[in-house]
């Protein structure tokens, strides 16, 4: 499991930082790439990014509010150290050259992974609140995989097209081979 909480003894608050820390780790990671990639318009690989951040950033909102009027400002004891890619994509799967297709999958693979957190914690976890907790977000986590499914779909052929390095001249001998 990709966190080193013990589940069974998480209550609800602690359940609620955990949930917003997943988000806001996501959100970082999709940042992290948009930045990375930078952006050509909005049908790159880098604008899928960005909207998967904006996403990742309402559902990070929509959770600390929610403990918010549950716990006012009480601090958290759960931190971004004690979860490792929930849902965040990996680092090494984003590549400068990807297809829209490539970034919209990693993004449906990041959602799944989310929804088999949510999943397999459901086993460990003991509290009712919290089981609920993780049953609504683990429904949610279903409903971004089944949103993303259908945006895969409808996406054009040419959203299987990756970039090309409009600097890459195959005349051209490999840097490492002039002599000096």
């Amino acid at each position: 499991m990709s966190t080193r909480l013990d589940l069974s003894k998480v209550n609800l608050m602690d359940a609620l930082d955990l949930a917003s820390l997943i988000e806001l780790e996501a959100k970082k990671r999709y940042t992290e790439f948009a930045e990375s990639l930078g952006s050509r318009g909005v049908d790159d690989a880098g604008a899928v990014f960005r909207s998967m951040a904006v996403n990742e950033t309402k559902h990070c909102e929509e959770i600390a509010e929610r403990r918010f009027a549950l716990f006012g400002d009480k601090p958290a004891k759960v931190t971004l150290d004690d979860i490792f890619d929930v849902e965040a994509p990996d680092m090494g799967d984003v590549r400068w050259n990807m297809s829209v297709l490539k970034a919209y999958q990693l993004a449906l693979f990041s959602e799944q992974k989310a929804f088999a957190f949510y999943d397999e914690a459901l086993e460990y976890v003991e509290q009712p609140d919290v089981k609920a907790l993780f049953e609504e977000l683990r429904e949610e986590e279903a409903e971004h995989v089944r949103m993303l499914v259908k945006i895969i779909a409808k996406l054009p052929p040419s959203a299987e097209i990756e970039l090309e390095d409009e600097d890459y001249d195959p005349n051209r001998p490999a840097r490492d081979s002039f002599e000096v």
